[in-house]
């Protein structure tokens, strides 16, 4: 009997559980879908490197979603808040007739299995099939080769899935049969009578509120877009906690002045059904300060979120052509206490059986030097003092980096940039990390003389040149003076690069070629002793590094697309939860309003009208936290770029692009079900 009733009812409120469903649906779909990854990852083709990539990633998927079961159970518990606020006078009716409260609990026990069951089964099929489309996703992202794809049904996603969500349900099961004790009849048939009354705050206190909330907001933006380079992590933490703090006082201000500002517009207060709609907007602003705080918070952390993530990807793809022109580099560090036992790296690996250029087609070998006399506090001239105030961590005592002038042009020629010119008289320093580009400028703005190698010399230019020599994805040259080639001789070189293209295609095989063919030589030096990446016994050389287009690609293609997928993640689930409690707060409001707009409709008022109105109260509800975190994320992208510079992350228009996308499809989405549904709730009773 209980079970026959528990199906009717829910057949019967459809269109009210059409909000949980969506959302229940949903969760579970994106639940699976990323925990899944995995087992799609599996059936494609990649190389060992790629694949420990996304073992890393799955670990890092498994961390995020203990967090995200806890976001989407506090969603489930708030909306069936909603359900039993909308059953009130259900709940009274079953109790008139002398069902106790043990049988109610029941009913809604039974309701609330059988909607998890279905969303869950729902939810599972729509995630298994939208996880064969993530394998393309998957295979883009870690560039994997898709010809083995076949499809997949991670059990270990279900298992996983079906736990968390039992979790979640047990919780709602235990919510909703401890409400129902709490219930009195008095209150249940009562409920949608007794009327709201808005309780206007102080105008002048509000005013007062929202100006220094606004202060305080200005300041933060001030120091996260301006004085990013002096904001540690603990500071960093303090401003987001005065910015929460700034952020829910502009709600609570907001919600006294908005209909005092609005009356005191007579011309649009009492126009058409304003009046009405104002007031209604106030009463869902003014029980909703707290949770339109939390709201904008997280669309602000998903706005900047999925923009910083899918920009990091993006670029380093980028930057893999422009700053990793070439198959590998090698660099060799030198003691300079002691004299030099040989030439350069293509002597030493011949007179130890290893011919290094055999297997290049095309390699430059040069040396670049440091001068213990010129420090990067004197690249800085007069400038010093004010660069230490914004940027104290950096090391002053630091010697430079110099390279020759007739060494780089070669190198450019091999990695098909521009080359340089200059008198012998003149320098040029190389740049492109954005925050010691402006350090840098400083310097050369001031149009002093440096001292190389007891050679006097001056810039070139008033500004850095872009230029590099390692081969990365990412903007780590922080300084690199190229200066004419009289100015130094090889005896006195800090370190030895060899860099250039392999000379066979199958560049696997050359790479483990060179390493073996490199190591063999190093084994085979008299009296040395070779430990990893370390030489021992070598009168000159303290180490040897190289690093590979092969290993800087794998790298970056792992980490963009670990950032890409986590940032895609929390993203979603936080764009679901934000959309969900607006949806039900309105829907709840709705039910409550049923009486309202039925006297609306009973002095006249057309159905357009009503429906404008209802329209208008559901936009500005949704637009209210999502304008304050728009506003925050412009500055926060400011700040975030700051940071994610190195991985030349300026040109971010494309990322907020597809991030205002996807906030367009799931929080619009949301938006226009809630308006529908809010919509056939009032009309119910017409």
């Amino acid at each position: 009997m209980l079970f026959k009733l528990s199906l009717s009812n829910i057949r019967k409120s459809m269109r009210d559980y059409a909000i949980y469903f969506f959302t229940l649906i949903i969760g579970v779909s994106v639940f699976y879908v990323f925990n899944a990854i995995g087992g799609q990852a599996a059936t494609l083709r990649m190389s060992e490197g790629k694949y420990e990539m996304v073992r890393v990633l799955e670990t890092l998927i498994s961390g995020t979603s203990v967090f995200v079961a806890g976001v989407l159970g506090l969603l489930i518990v708030y909306a069936s808040r909603f359900l039993m606020k909308r059953r009130n006078h259900e709940f009274a009716l079953y109790m008139t007739l002398g069902m106790s409260k043990r049988k109610i609990s029941a009913i809604l026990l039974l309701e609330t299995f059988i909607i998890g069951v279905g969303s869950l089964l729902i939810g599972l099929v729509i995630g298994i099939c939208l996880s064969q489309l993530t394998s393309a996703l998957v295979a883009n992202l870690f560039e994997a080769d898709m010809a083995s794809y076949k499809f997949t049904v991670s059990g270990a996603a279900i298992i996983k899935t079906v736990a968390y969500f039992a979790v979640m349900y047990i919780v709602v099961m235990v919510f909703n049969s401890f409400v129902v004790t709490r219930m009195k009849l008095i209150n249940l048939m009562q409920a949608g009578k007794r009327s709201e009354q808005i309780k206007l705050k102080n105008p002048v206190l509000c005013v007062i509120v929202f100006l220094l909330a606004t202060a305080v907001l200005c300041f933060l933006y001030y120091q996260v877009g301006w004085k990013s380079v002096k904001i540690e992590r603990n500071s960093a933490l303090v401003i987001f906690a005065a910015g929460s703090i700034a952020t829910f006082f502009i709600f609570w201000s907001v919600s006294g002045m908005l209909l005092r500002v609005m009356m005191g517009i007579k011309n649009i207060y009492f126009k058409g059904l304003n009046s009405f709609t104002f007031r209604q907007l106030s009463s869902k602003v003014n029980t909703m300060v707290f949770s339109m705080s939390v709201i904008c918070l997280m669309l602000f952390i998903t706005i900047c979120t999925l923009s910083s993530a899918f920009s990091i990807r993006n670029s380093m793809n980028r930057n893999l052509n422009d700053l990793c022109p070439v198959d590998y580099e090698l660099l060799i560090s030198h003691d300079t206490s002691k004299e030099s036992k040989y030439s350069d790296i293509t002597e030493l690996c011949r007179e130890n059986g290893y011919d290094i250029t055999e297997d290049f087609s095309d390699y430059v070998n040069f040396f670049t030097y440091r001068d213990p006399e010129l420090l990067f506090a004197d690249s800085l001239g007069d400038s010093l003092d004010e660069v230490k105030k914004m940027y104290s961590f950096l090391d002053y005592n630091a010697p430079e980096q110099l390279i020759r002038l007739s060494d780089y042009n070669a190198l450019m020629e091999l990695y098909s940039r521009d080359k340089l010119s200059m008198n012998d008289d003149e320098f040029i320093m190389l740049c492109n990390y954005t925050s010691m580009i402006n350090v840098r400028n400083l310097g050369l703005s001031q149009d002093c003389e440096r001292t190389v190698f007891g050679h006097k010399l001056k810039s070139k230019y008033t500004s850095c040149q872009d230029g590099f020599i390692d081969i990365s994805t990412e903007h780590i040259n922080a300084g690199i003076i190229v200066v004419p080639d009289c100015v130094v001789t090889d005896e006195i070189a800090d370190s030895e690069y060899f860099i250039g293209d392999y000379r066979s295609d199958d560049k696997e095989a050359a790479e483990k070629a060179v390493h073996d063919g490199l190591d063999n030589a190093m084994r085979t030096l008299s009296m040395n002793d070779i430990d990893d990446n370390d030489v021992r016994g070598n009168s000159d050389i303290n180490g040897h590094w190289w690093t590979t287009r092969l290993e800087i690609k794998e790298a970056a293609v792992g980490l963009g697309a670990i950032v890409a997928f986590l940032g895609l993640y929390v993203g979603l689930v936080f764009l679901i939860a934000c959309g969900a409690i607006l949806a039900l707060k309105e829907l709840s409001e709705s039910v409550d309003s049923i009486g309202r707009y039925e006297m609306l409709r009973k002095i006249g008022a057309d159905e357009s009208d009503i429906s404008k109105s209802l329209f208008r109260q559901t936009g500005i509800f949704f637009l209210l936290p999502l304008v304050l975190a728009c506003i925050h994320s412009v500055f926060g992208m400011k700040f975030l770029i700051f940071f994610l510079q190195v991985f030349g992350t300026n040109n971010i228009a494309s990322s907020v692009g597809l991030t205002a996308s996807m906030l367009l499809l799931i929080y619009g989405g949301y938006f226009l079900v809630t308006y529908f549904c809010s919509k056939g709730i009032i009309k119910e009773r017409q």
